[in-house]
């Protein structure tokens, strides 16, 4: 075949592109496992994050997440889900879900001997510049928050980045999720200022005031649905 013919020239390009195409193919399954596994891996981070129990050990993360961690998954009733993963919901897709009643609500419950019983539970919203997520952990009263971990995919360095700083989110540690009774989802709010209900608040990120909103749209969109799940520890911590 005449290498100067454009019948060649087609020929080798497709044969190019197979070649290319398989070779990439056979990589990306080769490596799905491992990605698989790292990515199972950070979210259990984050899940530890939230109780300040995260292994600066990455091998060990597994290890404790699973000698401390059950999840259950519940609906807005607070009866538990059967059949249902809590580590497998999508909570993104979850968190889209605009009848709440349809929601599949992921519930992480954490033990040990130190710190007791917490239940934590997963986030995601809307920040700036894309995706926002975090979990927040409560104590056995499932009221009071223990503590908060907060990330995010693009948000800007040194404005609405500084959620997943600790000085941050160290700020909603003891907040009341239940104030005289009514539940009320802590907020976020502009430093100096005070929310218009009786809601426990945290000051919001200076210069990241979209952030912040998203944060504050964040919690009260994805705790709302476990009011009367928490409602049910609470009755039971009387």
């Amino acid at each position: 075949m005449n290498k100067q013919s454009s019948t060649y020239t087609i020929i080798y390009i497709i044969v190019l592109v197979v070649v290319v195409g398989a070779a990439l193919a056979w990589v990306a399954t080769a490596l799905k496992p491992e990605q698989t596994k790292n990515a199972n891996a950070d979210k259990m981070k984050q899940i530890l994050a939230a109780v300040h129990c995260a292994p600066a050990n990455n091998t060990l993360v597994a290890e404790t997440f699973d000698s401390r961690i059950k999840g259950i998954v519940i609906d807005e009733k607070g009866d538990i889900v059967d059949n249902a993963v809590a580590f497998d919901v999508n909570v993104a897709d979850q968190s889209k879900e605009a009848d709440t009643a349809k929601r599949l609500l992921p519930v992480y419950i954490y033990s040990d001997d130190e710190t007791g019983t917490k239940y934590i539970l997963p986030l995601y919203g809307q920040g700036l510049w894309g995706p926002i997520w975090g979990y927040i952990a409560l104590d056995s009263d499932g009221s009071t928050v223990y503590g908060a971990y907060f990330s995010h995919q693009g948000e800007t360095p040194g404005l609405g980045a500084e959620i997943e700083k600790p000085e941050f989110q160290e700020r909603f540690v003891n907040k009341e999720l239940f104030k005289d009774g009514e539940f009320l989802p802590v907020t976020v709010v502009k430093a100096g200022q005070r929310p218009q209900g009786n809601e426990d608040y945290v000051d919001g990120i200076s210069g990241g005031t979209i952030t912040s909103k998203g944060v504050a749209s964040m919690l009260d969109n994805c705790l709302a649905p476990y009011k009367n799940y928490l409602e049910k520890l609470t009755n039971n911590n009387d």
